[in-house]
């Protein structure tokens, strides 16, 4: 008899856990259902990576402005990438923090290479890449 599903065994901390398993309550998922969402998030944030083509999407990423040259840095960086941008939204979290939204169109090597700069860029928190082809 095949099974239609694979049992896996994972190893997490118990605070993670503890904090998963509340929240998954409140939104009325099991583990499983829950599990697997995550790992097809997962999946779609890091397969555009192989991507080719001409992609659409965001770049969204976090950073803190008291930085030294951050804000510049950035503002050069995106003049350098004008042929694949073609918005960008900047808010204000707080006195230290804030959110870029940049929309993209061009080729898949062009994104991924302004991706990995604003990574690199000294200050940068967080950043999510999310293309549709």
């Amino acid at each position: 008899m095949s099974s239609k599903v694979s049992r896996i065994s994972v190893s997490i901390d118990p605070s993670l856990l503890k904090e998963f398993d509340e929240t998954i309550n409140k939104i009325g998922y099991n583990r499983s259902t829950a599990v697997q969402l995550a790992m097809r998030d997962f999946l779609t944030e890091h397969k555009w990576k192989d991507l080719d083509g001409v992609l659409a999407g965001v770049i969204t990423l976090m950073y803190d402005h008291h930085i030294g040259g951050i804000t510049e840095g950035l503002t050069h960086l995106q003049h350098d990438y004008t042929p694949i941008i073609n918005s960008s939204t900047h808010v204000h979290l707080d006195h230290h923090n804030c959110l870029e939204i940049l929309a993209v169109k061009g080729e898949a090597s062009k994104i991924k290479e302004l991706a990995e700069a604003l990574e690199a860029t000294r200050g940068v928190q967080q950043i999510r890449v999310s293309l549709m082809r």
